[in-house]
């Protein structure tokens, strides 16, 4: 079980527990459900914009790891 964190840069600071085989589309559900936002209109980026189908392990993302969070 990991810890992700996610800022929006507008004072949303949302952490979320997963684990590391959880695809992103997997995390951008958790977040919409902690924000009241819909999933897909959700990106998450640190670079690079991540894509939903990839695992969080395969991205190397790792607990207590901070990701910005955009709404499209």
């Amino acid at each position: 079980m990991i810890e992700v964190v996610c800022n929006d840069r507008l004072g949303k600071k949302v952490r979320v527990k997963c684990n590391a085989d959880d695809t992103v589309g997997d995390l951008k559900k958790l977040i919409a459900a902690q924000t009241g936002t819909r999933w897909n209109k959700i990106v998450l980026k640190w670079y690079t914009i991540f894509k939903d189908h990839v695992s969080l392990g395969d991205y190397e993302i790792h607990d207590g790891m901070n990701l910005e969070l955009y709404y499209q």
